[in-house]
């Protein structure tokens, strides 16, 4: 059967109980297959040594009729050449397996590790997004050499941002190491290039000076009274400030005075409680009235989720000048603060790694399930009264 192909007479061609082959009037072996199900496809239908072969083009709701014919065309052109395209096709697609692009490979990286093993997932895809698949997007991932792992690294190093080069690197790094464990690939462009930038590892310890600086320079900082709020709590209980940006008002319980953290926001995958002092409680008391209808207790300003974790550095680096006598420091200066004076005020490590919810892998801690809350809470009540001390000496 052949019918004149438009939009309309496509759209129209009834569905049957029996698959059906509609061709187009003079179209060369354009067709279109309608199943049972009510499916249409472009086909282009040919012989190839004596046998008749199917090449499919598309759904007729993907594929325009235009482009239907223009491909149909170029499938004619070759089986009059003596081609088939049909294998073509086949063997393209089993080379596209065999030796994908780099975007290929990147997405199965992000689908098949990423999503399941990294909470950080999303980041990855923003640093592909941004400097990664703009140049080997469509590049094979074989292909590509030392030489231009070296010079993407040294553009995003030139503009600025020399850890971005070092995130991005490692993240490049482990899409190839990936690739070879699941043979994808035999060799990765990594080998032998160096990490671009060196990073200091942050020792910063605020002494009792820049501490009151800081709780009493919050009061004056031009930021959110939620974001002030969330850098004095990871003061007070020692807490990650990703930890605290997530909390939802569920988790914490003013009468037993205990937050629990769940294993989906903590950062070892690990349900955690941290216990809340009383200096932590005048503050979740003064948060809860900011926005007491909200379920997190940091709702993000646009009215759906939470605060961002990147608003927190932006509004510190906004306040330099407000913090005298500081100088240079980020949010986890404050949670390393509050350990190191734990730790100065008698609280042993092993306490210590409890309260931050810092993962033992060892023998012991397999059979321990003891939860030291006892020790816990008496180590940040002392915390909480201490600081008290330090912020009320403020002159």
């Amino acid at each position: 059967m052949a019918i004149k192909f438009t939009k309309v007479t496509i759209d129209q061609i009834p569905v049957t109980e029996k698959r059906q082959l509609i061709y187009e009037e003079n179209g060369k072996g354009l067709a279109v297959r309608v199943t049972p199900a009510g499916t249409k496809t472009f086909v282009h239908v040919y012989r190839f040594e004596g046998k008749l072969k199917f090449y499919t083009i598309g759904k007729t709701t993907d594929v325009s009729l235009k482009d239907a014919r223009k491909i149909s065309n170029e499938v004619r052109n070759k089986a009059l050449e003596g081609k088939d395209p049909s294998l073509e096709k086949q063997l393209a697609k089993i080379n596209s397996i065999n030796d994908p692009t780099f975007e290929s490979l990147a997405n199965e990286y992000i689908e098949k590790y990423a999503k399941k093993h990294k909470k950080t997932w999303k980041k990855d895809q923003q640093m592909l997004k941004a400097d990664v698949l703009p140049k080997w997007k469509k590049r094979k991932a074989s292909s590509i050499k030392r030489r231009e792992v070296v010079l993407l690294l040294e553009e995003i190093v030139d503009r600025g941002a020399p850890i971005a080069a070092n995130r991005t690197f490692a993240l490049i790094r482990r899409i190839y190491n990936f690739a070879i464990e699941r043979d994808i690939i035999q060799h990765t462009p990594c080998v032998g290039v160096k990490m671009p930038s060196k990073e200091n590892k942050r020792d910063r310890v605020l002494n009792e000076q820049e501490i009151r600086s800081i709780w009493h320079g919050l009061d004056n900082a031009t930021m959110s009274p939620e974001v002030k709020i969330l850098l004095k709590l990871m003061l007070v209980t020692g807490q990650r400030k990703g930890e605290w940006a997530k909390a939802r008002w569920e988790e914490i319980n003013f009468k037993t005075n205990w937050w629990v953290i769940p294993a989906i926001n903590s950062k070892n995958g690990v349900t955690h409680t941290v216990y809340l002092s009383p200096l932590a409680l005048e503050l979740l008391t003064e948060l809860r009235a900011l926005n007491p209808k909200s379920e997190w207790l940091f709702p993000s300003p646009k009215g759906v989720g939470h605060i961002t974790l990147e608003c927190i550095p932006r509004a510190i680096s906004r306040n330099t000048k407000v913090f005298e006598g500081v100088g240079s420091w980020v949010a986890h200066d404050l949670r390393r603060t509050a350990a190191t004076h734990m730790s100065a005020m008698g609280v042993s490590r092993f306490i210590l790694q409890k309260i931050l919810n810092h993962t033992d892998s060892s023998v012991t801690a397999v059979y321990d399930r003891h939860s030291y809350d006892d020790e816990k809470t008496e180590s940040l009540i002392l915390w909480g009264d201490k600081l008290r001390v330090m912020i009320a000496s403020w002159s």
